[in-house]
């Protein structure tokens, strides 16, 4: 007996075809995160050096954040997953919770705010207690185009950079300088640190993504 049509509720479904996976546009991501005082400027470095742009009216970070730029290092397509982390105590919980996963951390200060120089000592203590150990460390100087506002010295940001051995930038995200130095720096440093963990692994035959 010849079957009718098949009721449309009960329809078999074409398989759909396969589609080609996406290409990985990167070699290599790197997390970093931006901490310090809130108002010190982290959102307007970010911004400076994701899209190149500076905004006075930026409201204050409510938790966390984060932007995407790819650079290019030693060959290499370095994506760069950067947080921006709000600086107000009751945020304290939800920011930290970040550290762990952080490759490379920048903490800012403000040049025409003391206290916020006075706080380095507390947020260098978090990424002690919060990050991995091995995590990489910059110093950021923030706005130094208000000279005429300047409350701390450039060799005051020097001396505790070389206290704690880590590297130290005076920017400014308005006049743009050494903003992208400053994440250009860093992630290479983080690059060495990654290719050496590599090789001293023994793990030069099984994969040359990092030659």
């Amino acid at each position: 007996m010849q079957e009718g049509p098949i009721p449309w509720g009960r329809r078999r479904r074409e398989p759909e075809p396969l589609l080609p996976m996406a290409k990985k546009t990167y070699d290599l991501l790197f997390k970093l995160l931006l901490i310090g005082d809130s108002g010190v400027g982290k959102t307007c470095v970010l911004f400076r050096f994701s899209d190149d742009a500076f905004n006075t009216t930026f409201i204050s970070t409510i938790g966390i954040d984060f932007k995407i730029k790819t650079v290019e290092l030693q060959g290499k397509k370095i994506k760069l997953q950067i947080w921006d982390t709000a600086g107000q105590e009751r945020f304290h919980t939800i920011t930290t919770s970040y550290y762990r996963g952080a490759m490379g951390i920048m903490l800012v200060y403000d040049i025409t705010n003391g206290k916020s120089f006075e706080n380095i000592s507390k947020w260098l203590r978090n990424i002690d207690e919060h990050a991995n150990e091995d995590v990489e460390r910059m110093l950021l100087g923030n706005k130094c185009d208000m000279d005429d506002k300047r409350v701390v010295p450039k060799g005051k940001g020097e001396q505790i950079a070389r206290e704690h051995g880590i590297r130290f930038f005076e920017t400014s995200a308005k006049a743009n300088i050494n903003i992208e130095k400053a994440f250009l720096t860093l992630a290479e440093d983080i690059l060495r640190k990654v290719r050496s963990n590599f090789y001293s692994q023994g793990a030069q035959g099984h994969n040359s993504f990092l030659k």
